[in-house]
């Protein structure tokens, strides 16, 4: 399926979440998780939004294709722009981009582990990766931060929604709330219509906090410093 056409098609849907101050209500904001030990200890050459392929390679990464979108909002549901989103996450043999990673000798080199996309006016990203997999002792899962003006102001993690694994992780377990809880969730549904049985999840990030964006064009930052690197 199209890259380009997959983003059109999911423009309807998305359009709820594009008009400012639309919520007569402060939404639900997204709960933060932590950021993990397997923050690459050194980023890729390439480090676009699609991490099935490696610049211009034609072999792509092993795993179940999946178009991850969602925006980046306020509490009030305004659109942050000119904020910069990443993911990282185990290819399909669990292994992280990372030097001390488990399973590291088994590492998908078609995997691109890690990609970052900077907001438009919508608030909105997307990445193309695969459905995440279980690592060891945690269920599966892929990392989010979002960056603005050179300071990571978000992190937290995206699990898959009814996956059985959720109710053992400890992580996800330390969320009391319930409700908190279901914002961490995405739910994996296939794209209807697409031969290559790809998938498309949709994670919102809702920020607890108003965010003062750029009151000009200028991007003033890029990617803010991560919280936790493993020594």
């Amino acid at each position: 399926m199209d890259r380009r056409h997959f983003i059109s098609t999911t423009a309807a849907s998305a359009a709820f979440f594009t008009t400012p101050g639309l919520f007569a209500e402060q939404l639900m904001p997204t709960a933060s998780m932590g950021e993990g030990p397997f923050y690459p200890d050194k980023l890729p050459i390439d480090t676009d939004n699609d991490l099935l392929l490696i610049n211009d390679s034609i072999t792509p990464a092993v795993g179940e294709i999946t178009h991850l979108t969602g925006k980046v909002l306020s509490p009030n549901g305004s659109p942050l722009r000119n904020a910069f989103v990443e993911i990282w996450q185990t290819d399909a043999n669990g292994s992280y981009l990372h030097s001390q990673s488990s399973n590291r000798e088994k590492w998908d080199a078609n995997f691109q582990g890690y990609g970052r996309f900077m907001t438009a006016s919508s608030g909105e990203y997307y990445f193309r990766t695969i459905k995440p997999v279980r690592y060891p002792g945690r269920t599966p899962h892929i990392h989010i931060g979002v960056s603005l003006n050179g300071k990571r102001i978000f992190t937290s993690q995206i699990l898959i929604k009814g996956e059985a694994l959720n109710a053992q992780d400890q992580l996800y377990r330390a969320i009391k709330d319930p409700k908190a809880k279901q914002t961490v969730m995405a739910d994996f549904k296939p794209v209807k219509g697409c031969k290559l049985g790809s998938l498309a999840a949709e994670f919102n990030v809702v920020l607890g906090t108003t965010v003062e964006e750029n009151q000009d064009p200028t991007i003033k930052g890029s990617i803010g410093k991560p919280i936790y690197r493993r020594r």
